[in-house]
């Protein structure tokens, strides 16, 4: 059972999730000949205060 993990930041509606993944179960299910129900996607979101890159949080980029 394919196990893929998305991380990105809060604010997205559910439309674009959505759209999202079924594009990523459709590119699973054909890699790896496995069926829709098999693929477990999970979405973490996190706001862009709790990241940094270079020393500066995200949220002040």
């Amino acid at each position: 059972m394919p196990t893929v993990k998305i991380e990105m930041w809060t604010g997205r509606s559910l439309d674009p999730k959505r759209s999202m993944i079924q594009g990523v179960t459709k590119a699973i299910v054909e890699a790896l000949n496995v069926p829709p129900e098999a693929v477990i996607i999970k979405i973490v979101e996190g706001e862009k205060s709790n990241a940094a890159r270079g020393g500066v949080l995200r949220s002040e980029e």
